[in-house]
């Protein structure tokens, strides 16, 4: 129907310039139609009195367009381009100083654990020879505690050995006449003793060597004869036998005391040396972790610096970045306004030809959608 009603149009000499346009239009109608898919009348009238509008519309935009914005005035691509390399050499620049400091970094930190690890070791090897000097203490503590208890115990039996020597005085029979200017027994065990003494300490002859120990010989076996003859004496008295045995009793208990007096103090002295020598080794390694902590901090400051300049480094590469992203965004922006502008100018030249009764291709309509005309 539409070709019968342009055929008898272009009959009509009259209508010659209306056709011209109506064929223009109809391109443009049924361009819209095949996209809103409206009937051809109203989508033809609608499309002619957009187009019209957006014609107006399209020629300010166009003569807006024509004149070049403040931003592209002042946007110079080269020095643009040269700012750009100089801020991706200064990037590169300070990418190589980063890994530096980050390296750097990274080896102080681990010189500060390897520090950390053997100032742990010698502290955990402080604490072990602490625990053991303490256990040496206690067990010192618990011998001098047995010292005490056996020293009084052979004090009060050598109390009793002082009082049964007075109860035998009393009761011991007086020696004879002829008795009385003999040697007593103790002067004989105490020269006895001399002399093996100076048996044992002094240089002596061949010959005078042989004579102290016939002496000692000689003296030992009076002293028994003369123990062996008091002790007879005394047991023909039966009071003084009985004073006598409580003696003996009560002078060997007080030397079985005594002897584990001896052996506590022995032992007491024992591991009190013993917490002694721990508490020197502990002394001496906690100097060594003491000075392993020293390093520990060092290192661990050295890194810190290090990592504050890593960081100060990749805070001045951010604001580069942002400067360098700026300038790329600029450059876009400009570019798509100019091709935008480029677009605009096309689509006007496009109109222009459609105003003039010029047939518009598919093309054209395209960039006239593009442009914003359609």
């Amino acid at each position: 129907m539409k070709e019968v009603d342009l055929k008898a149009q272009q009959n009509s000499e009259e209508v010659q310039q209306e056709e011209t346009v109506s064929v223009e239009n109809e391109v443009i109608v049924e361009t819209v139609e095949a996209k809103v898919e409206e009937p051809v009348e109203k989508a033809a009238e609608e499309t002619v009195e957009d187009v019209n509008e957006e014609t107006v519309e399209a020629d300010k935009a166009a003569e807006t367009e024509d004149v070049p914005d403040t931003e592209e005035k002042e946007y110079d691509e080269k020095e643009s381009e040269k700012r750009l390399e100089a801020l991706e050499e200064k990037r590169s620049i300070a990418d190589l100083d980063a890994d530096k400091h980050r390296k750097q970094r990274d080896e102080y930190h681990v010189l500060a654990r390897d520090w950390k690890a053997k100032r742990d070791a010698l502290n955990a090897q402080v604490r072990d020879f602490v625990t053991q000097a303490s256990e040496c203490r206690e067990r010192r503590d618990e011998y001098n505690n047995l010292v005490r208890e056996s020293k009084a115990l052979r004090d009060e039996w050598n109390e009793k050995v002082s009082e049964f020597k007075v109860k035998m005085a009393e009761l011991r029979p007086e020696k004879p006449e002829k008795d009385r200017s003999k040697q007593s027994l103790e002067d004989m065990r105490r020269n006895l003793r001399r002399l093996e003494i100076q048996q044992q300490t002094v240089t002596l002859s061949k010959d005078a060597e042989e004579s102290i120990v016939r002496q000692i010989s000689d003296l030992a076996k009076a002293i028994k004869e003369r123990a062996s003859e008091e002790e007879s004496n005394l047991e023909q008295n039966a009071e003084f036998r009985k004073v006598h045995t409580e003696f003996k009793e009560a002078k060997t208990k007080a030397e079985t005391h005594h002897a584990e007096m001896t052996e506590y103090a022995d032992k007491a002295q024992s591991e009190h040396e013993n917490m002694i020598s721990y508490y020197d080794q502990a002394d001496r390694i906690r100097k060594e972790a003491d000075a392993a902590q020293v390093k520990h901090i060092e290192y661990r400051r050295l890194g810190d610096e290090e990592h504050k300049k890593h960081i100060e480094i990749v805070g001045a590469l951010q604001e580069t970045d942002k400067e360098a992203a700026s300038i790329r965004n600029r450059k876009t922006n400009v570019r798509r306004k100019k091709a935008e502008a480029e677009n605009k100018k096309e689509a006007k030249e496009i109109f222009e030809r459609f105003k003039n009764g010029e047939k518009l291709s598919t093309d054209d309509l395209m960039a006239l959608q593009r442009s914003g005309y359609l």
